[in-house]
């Protein structure tokens, strides 16, 4: 039987089945965990559902949401300084001197020369440090699925086994879940939510529908919601809901928008032509006609620079990249029916550039702003080069009794802080619909600043020990509609993923449930590690992502 060393020194068969931790999630958060657990001398597997490693983080969304740089420590700083690294050297600028790039990041310079990290970067840079990252640290990595319909064996209140779709069978003490769906959370028989609660259930005030206020990212007023202008027996436009719903602030199970972080280049040398996807139907695009008959020139999508000449293209507008009413199914869809999914948000996002491009409906100078944008040669090349990531901003979020709501961000301290968020509550648009003037608004859009950065408390990370004792949620974790907002960034997710890694090594030595954890010895290693789990009361204020 052959032997393998991991970077923990640690002696184990190649055959072997169970692991101290296993890390269900190729996100940056998973990443991040798996190398942690590691790090503590812990035998750990990393299963990644998709091919693509960092998850957003090196799927488009280069032009990091980070509200707080201070906040980032630990391991996410050090992924953070690799980047700076890598473009302190000439040869990583092919397509524009270094001296030419001016872009500030969200909240800071580009390449911040104080802390010697750098937040704006490529996506295939990305990608090639978090398997760098992942292969120096020695972790088992395997890229499989979960078998939904029955991967997953409890004992009692533990996981004692998954199986992935291939039949691989996985054993382990601990079992982080580091997806954006919350797969493996969902499996486990843990208390869940999707969608928005009313503000009455955590007395809150910016969670539910929201009718009024709504101004963020709106559509132009005066659009006429009906197939022919005028004419109810027409029917409505696509994706166009004769009401809200409910009333306002009431709960409803719509989740906020997703998109792609589109990745586009104007250097000719790196550039490919975006062609009209297949399916492509005017219809779709009549919104986008109308909001720009109603005075619409700009904001179709953002142009955050990255290096190179490229972008981190977001969505900008109620008429964007956000393919708006279209991601409800997707958390709990099977996987072919997500894989559909994703393909149309995609077919929607090129066919918008197609539109601006090319359609006689959109003014020339419309069309001649966008048309030196297409698609860079040299990203995502094994994926038609466009991002494998899907931008899901929100999925299902576990329900505990610590769950993080919008007043515990305002509050800004807890008791079992293992790290800080920074990012104000931002949350996108959940529908279109025909609002009281009779015109279409777009509704759900909150961007509500917070008072600095807060401290996001363990327990928020774990079920109920009754519902399962062996299961960390770093990603999915339990907060409300608007709170996860906030806490829905990358940076996050990473500083969260290094402490459920320290947290799953430290219940596999205290043979402990992970809600036993004892704090004292989980904050004094986070510590030690250069988590940032306290702050001075200023902060930076926080754009939308």
């Amino acid at each position: 039987m052959m032997l393998a060393f991991g970077a923990s020194g640690k002696v184990r068969a190649q055959s072997q089945a169970r692991y101290d931790v296993c890390v269900y999630g190729g996100t940056s958060s998973g990443v991040i965990a798996a190398v942690q657990a590691n790090r503590m001398g812990k035998s750990v597997i990393l299963i990644s559902p998709t091919k693509h490693l960092g998850g957003l983080s090196s799927g488009g969304l280069g032009f990091t949401d980070m509200g707080d740089e201070r906040t980032v420590g630990g391991l996410s700083r050090e992924y953070f300084h690799r980047i700076w690294e890598y473009y302190q050297k000439p040869e990583a600028w092919k397509f524009q001197p270094r001296e030419s790039f001016h872009s500030s990041g969200q909240h800071g310079p580009a390449f911040n020369k104080e802390l010697e990290i750098s937040t704006v970067f490529e996506p295939h840079v990305a990608e090639r440090l978090f398997e760098q990252v992942l292969a120096e640290s020695g972790v088992e990595l395997i890229r499989d699925r979960l078998d939904r319909s029955s991967g997953i064996v409890k004992s009692a209140n533990r996981i004692a086994s998954v199986r992935m779709e291939s039949g691989k069978e996985v054993r382990a003490g601990v079992f982080i879940d580091a997806t954006y769906e919350g797969d493996l959370m969902a499996k486990a028989g843990v208390t869940y939510t999707v969608g928005r609660e009313a503000n009455s259930q955590y007395e809150e005030k910016a969670n539910g529908i929201q009718k009024v206020p709504n101004n963020g990212n709106q559509l132009p007023q005066g659009i006429d919601p009906y197939v022919i202008k005028g004419d109810p027996t027409s029917g409505l436009l696509p994706r166009v809901n004769p009401d809200a719903g409910s009333e306002n602030g009431a709960g409803d199970k719509r989740v906020q928008a997703y998109c792609y972080r589109m990745c586009l280049t104007d250097a000719p040398a790196n550039r490919i032509q975006v062609e009209q996807p297949p399916g492509y139907r005017d219809a779709e695009y009549e919104l986008l006609f109308r909001a720009i008959e109603a005075g619409q020139k700009s904001r179709f999508f953002k142009f955050s620079p990255l290096p190179n000449r490229k972008t981190d293209s977001n969505n900008d507008s109620g008429i964007s990249t956000d393919y708006i009413g279209m991601s409800d199914n997707y958390p709990e869809a099977a996987y072919a029916t997500r894989a559909r999914i994703e393909e149309a948000h995609k077919n929607w996002q090129l066919g918008l550039i197609w539109t601006l491009q090319n359609h006689p409906r959109v003014p020339e100078s419309i069309r001649q702003s966008h048309a030196k944008w297409g698609l860079p040669k040299d990203e995502f090349v094994e994926n038609g080069h466009w991002s494998p990531q899907l931008y899901v901003r929100e999925a299902r979020r576990l329900v505990n009794d610590h769950v993080i709501d919008e007043k515990a961000i305002l509050k800004r301290t807890t008791g079992q802080s293992v790290g800080m968020g920074s990012y104000k509550m931002d949350s996108h648009h959940t529908q279109y619909h025909v609002a009281d003037d009779g015109f279409v608004t777009a509704e759900g859009d909150v961007q509500k600043a917070i008072n600095g950065p807060y401290e996001i408390d363990y327990r928020a990370l774990t079920p109920r020990e009754e519902e399962c004792a062996n299961l960390i949620v770093p990603v999915c974790l339990a907060a409300s509609h608007i709170a996860y907002g906030s806490i829905r960034m990358e940076s996050v997710f990473m500083i969260l993923g290094q402490s459920a890694g320290t947290a799953a090594a430290l219940a596999v030595e205290g043979g402990s449930s992970v809600q036993q954890v004892p704090y004292g010895k989980l904050r004094s290693d986070l510590e030690r590690d250069g988590q940032i789990l306290k702050m001075p009361a200023s902060s930076r204020p926080s754009n939308g992502g």
